[in-house]
C-alpha cells in the first residue's frame, strides 16, 4: 500500500531537475542577443534599443542588440529560426518576414513553425513623405504627379515584402498610378536618399521621419493606418481619400521555434513587464511607436491572421518582390 505514494514522489522528484534546469537557465548565463533585421538608426533599431536597455536592468544580464540587415529582414529571421534554443537569442521580428515575404519569395524558414511567438512589441503606421524640394504638399498632388508621368516617381521601402513596400503597391493599385519600388536594407539608408533627393518618396516609419518633418526637410502627405496618430494629428490618412486602405507596421518578439515553452513563457513575462513600464512606453511614443504587449497566444493568432490577409492581397494584386 505504501509503494504508490513513494513511486509518485519519486517520479515527481525525477521531474524537478528537468523543470529546474530551465528555471536556472533564466536569464541565460551568457549575454542575450536581440537580433534586428534592419540597419542601425531605423525604427526597428530605435525601439529595440529602448526595450533592450530596460530589459538589461530588469534581468541583470546584458542584452545586446545585433543588427543584421538584408532581404527586407529575411536574413535575420532565417538566422534566428535556425539559431540556439537556450533562450539566449530573441528576434525583434517584423511584419514583412513574418507575414508578407514568404508569400512571394523563397525563404529558408516557415514563420508559423520555425519561429515561436513571445509578445507583440510595438505598432505604428508608416507616413508617406517627400523631400521639400519636390514641391509636392498633399497626397492629391502626389497622385496627380504620378498620373502625369507614369513610372517617373519612385518610393523607397525598408526592403521587399516590408509594410512600406506593400503600402506603395496598394496605393499604386487603388489610385491607379505607377510609382516604382526602390528597396533598401533599412529605414536609415532609405531616409538618406530621400533627404538627398535621390528618391521621390518614402513610406517611412515615424521614428526616422519625425525629426525631418519637424525641421521642414520632409513633407508628410499621409499616414497608412486607419486613424491619424496623435503625433501627426494634422496629417490625413490615405484611407480618408481611399477608404479601406490600411498598411500598419508592427514589430513582435519571437524566438527559435524549438525553444522550450518554459523559456518562452518567462520571456513573455519579462518583455511584457518592460513594455508596460511607463518610462519605456513614453520613450517609444516619443519616437512614434506604441507599446503593444500581448500574450503568446494572442500573438500567434495575430500573425496567422496577418499571413492570411497579406497572402490574399499579394495573390489578388499579383505583387512581386521585384
Amino acid at each position: 500500500m505504501q509503494r504508490r505514494p513513494l513511486f509518485m514522489a519519486a517520479a515527481m522528484a525525477a521531474c524537478l531537475p528537468f523543470t529546474g534546469a530551465y528555471a536556472q537557465e533564466f536569464p541565460p548565463k551568457k549575454p542575450v542577443t536581440m537580433v534586428v533585421g534592419f540597419a542601425a538608426g531605423g525604427s526597428a533599431d530605435i525601439a529595440a534599443r529602448i526595450i533592450a536597455k530596460k530589459l538589461t536592468e530588469n534581468i541583470g544580464q546584458s542584452v545586446i542588440v545585433e543588427n543584421k540587415p538584408g532581404a527586407g529582414g529575411n536574413l535575420a529571421h532565417a538566422q534566428v529560426a535556425h539559431g540556439p534554443v537556450d533562450g539566449s537569442v530573441l528576434l525583434f521580428g517584423s511584419i514583412g518576414p513574418l507575414s508578407i515575404s514568404p508569400h512571394f519569395m523563397k525563404v529558408s524558414y516557415d514563420p508559423l513553425k520555425d519561429l515561436a511567438p513571445i509578445t507583440m512589441g510595438v505598432t505604428f503606421p508608416n507616413v508617406l513623405v517627400v523631400p521639400a524640394s519636390r514641391g509636392i504638399k498633399s497626397l492629391g498632388e502626389f497622385v496627380a504627379a504620378a498620373k502625369r508621368e507614369p513610372g517617373k516617381l519612385d518610393f523607397a521601402s525598408t526592403g521587399p515584402g516590408s509594410a512600406a513596400h506593400l503600402a506603395g503597391e496598394l496605393l499604386n493599385d487603388i489610385a491607379k498610378i505607377d510609382t516604382v519600388h526602390i528597396p533598401y536594407k533599412g529605414g536609415a539608408p532609405a531616409l538618406q536618399d530621400v533627404l538627398g533627393g535621390r528618391v521621390s518618396s518614402f513610406y517611412a516609419a515615424p521614428p526616422t521621419a519625425l525629426p525631418h518633418i519637424e525641421s521642414g526637410k520632409l513633407i508628410p502627405l499621409a499616414t497608412t493606418g486607419l486613424t491619424r496618430p496623435a503625433y501627426l494629428p494634422n496629417v490625413p490618412t490615405v484611407a480618408e481619400t481611399y477608404p479601406g486602405f490600411n498598411a500598419t507596421n508592427w514589430y513582435a518578439f519571437v524566438a527559435p521555434g524549438k525553444t522550450p515553452k518554459p523559456l518562452l513563457d518567462r520571456w513573455n513575462v519579462e518583455l511584457v513587464k518592460v513594455l508596460n513600464t511607463q518610462e519605456v512606453r513614453a520613450n517609444l511614443l516619443k519616437h512614434g511607436q506604441t507599446a503593444s504587449p500581448t500574450s503568446r497566444e494572442e500573438l500567434t493568432k495575430f500573425i496567422s491572421s496577418e499571413n492570411e490577409k497579406w497572402g490574399r492581397i499579394i495573390r489578388e494584386r499579383k505583387i512581386t518582390a521585384d
